[in-house]
């Protein structure tokens, strides 16, 4: 659909036409290259003591939403005790505002605690996103990925080009991650609506790198779908090998069959978007 408008792009029934469209940008943007990120996620009320065996993460994130700092911070710690060389992350901005102390002071206190960056900035929940993004890294902390909660037929449009604008406005986010973490009970999205958001989030927000899908939260089918039509990163792979169902059935296998069953190559990446070559246990 070369030199179609993203409004054509979102009323055409013809989703083929779609997803080619998506999927031009994406690999004259990235070819055949598409990374994933295998997470071990602590919840902030309930830090492991260690790490359970066959766990090859790159990245510990600290999930949930705290009490309060001092909660927060002491889970911080025994994270990155944990954390050998994995990054260690809190997941949501919109957690961070919710202890409802100065973002700066509550970044550079996570900072000083050993965290290596935010994950995710909810678009539709963070109000003043810029100064929110900005607060946080002067307090040392990067803001990597830009996101949607909720995603009504009436918003998909406008928040892709709110990321666009925002990565324009102060720019450093690694990725953008177009599909809602919050299913509406009464108006869920249907598989036809996640291919199309994630097509035209590759057509529009052209200045951050990766389009995202969340391969814990929408499965491994719609994942794959997703890379042929404008994803390119994979985030959330589990971490932990349960060691049942032999080699060639581990997370690791699973997203590196899944991405070359796309016709696509699998590289894995650490929390901070970085090359990640060891594989080996943080």
């Amino acid at each position: 659909m070369e030199g179609v408008t993203p409004e054509q792009l979102l009323d055409t029934p013809d989703l083929i036409a779609v997803g080619v469209a998506g999927d031009d940008v994406r690999r004259r943007m990235h070819g055949l290259r598409t990374t994933f990120n295998r997470v071990f996620e602590i919840h902030v009320d309930a830090p492991p003591h260690a790490l359970p065996a066959r766990t090859h993460a790159g990245e510990l994130r600290i999930i949930g939403r705290a009490a309060n700092l001092d909660v927060l911070l002491a889970t911080a710690r025994s994270a990155v005790a944990l954390a050998g060389r994995a990054p260690v992350t809190v997941f949501s901005m919109a957690d961070v505002i919710a202890l409802h102390g100065s973002v700066r002071t509550t970044c550079g206190a996570l900072k000083e605690a050993g965290v290596a960056a935010i994950v995710h900035l909810p678009l539709d929940l963070v109000e003043l996103p810029e100064l929110v993004a900005g607060d946080a890294r002067s307090a040392g902390l990067d803001v990597l990925t830009l996101g949607i909660d909720t995603l009504d037929s009436e918003s998909r449009l406008e928040l892709c080009r709110r990321a666009a604008g925002l990565q324009t406005a102060i720019g450093g986010f690694k990725a953008f991650a177009p599909l809602p973490r919050t299913m509406s009970v009464t108006q869920p999205t249907t598989g036809y609506d996640d291919v199309k958001q994630i097509a035209l989030a590759r057509v529009v927000v052209g200045n951050i790198e990766s389009i995202q899908v969340d391969w814990a939260l929408y499965g491994p089918k719609l994942a794959q779908v997703a890379l042929t039509v404008g994803a390119d990163d994979i985030d959330n792979v589990a971490a932990v090998d349960p060691g049942v169902l032999g080699t060639r059935r581990s997370p690791l296998e699973e997203i590196k069959g899944n991405i070359k069953a796309a016709a696509l190559e699998a590289f894995e990446r650490d929390g901070l978007f970085r090359a990640r070559l060891d594989g080996a246990q943080p």
